[in-house]
């Protein structure tokens, strides 16, 4: 067996996540992704600098080096860089390409197996818990930042504002196979 449940049912929930921080950058200009709010707040590109930093680090040499590699430069991945978008999104397809890699590569046998993250042994899935936890709380900031810089222009990645009852009446209508 490739990959276990367990294994498949993580990569949908991080293919999940990628796509919504994908479907909010979609909806935004160039400007957008580099706005702040303020000094101490981050702007989108902040955010997915530092995710493809953890990212890179976490996932790059997965169970044979400690996750927090010395070459990361943690600090750096919170300053405004000057950079196209597409360079934005090129650091964030490097990010997720290499978590899938290694995820892709991973086998039931490796599940039971200690990692370390800053020093800290865990077991593999608890590292992959720990970044299923991570990534979504840092994409919930990318899709809120969104949501503000757009405004009414807003595509809703989930069920509308306004339109459950809607969007359930759909779902409970149809015919199941």
């Amino acid at each position: 067996m490739k990959n276990s449940l367990f294994l498949n049912s993580a990569i949908k929930q991080f293919e999940s996540y990628k796509s919504l921080g994908d479907k909010t950058f979609a909806q935004l200009s160039d400007e957008n992704l580099f706005w702040q709010f303020n000094e101490e707040s981050n702007s989108i590109a902040i955010i997915v600098q530092h995710m493809a930093g953890n990212m890179l680090s976490r996932w790059n040499d997965f169970l044979t080096t400690d996750g927090e590699k010395t070459w990361r430069k943690r600090e750096a991945e919170f300053e405004s860089e000057t950079m196209t978008r597409q360079q934005l999104l090129n650091i964030w397809e490097d990010g997720w390409n290499c978590l899938f890699t290694t995820l892709n590569s991973l086998t039931d046998n490796d599940l039971q197996k200690t990692i370390k993250i800053r020093n800290q042994p865990q077991s593999v899935m608890d590292a992959i818990h720990r970044q299923l936890a991570h990534y979504p709380y840092h994409i919930g900031q990318i899709v809120h930042i969104g949501k503000m810089l757009t405004d009414k222009n807003w595509q809703s990645l989930s069920i509308p504002k306004g339109k459950t009852d809607e969007y359930n009446s759909a779902l409970f209508s149809e015919k199941k196979n």
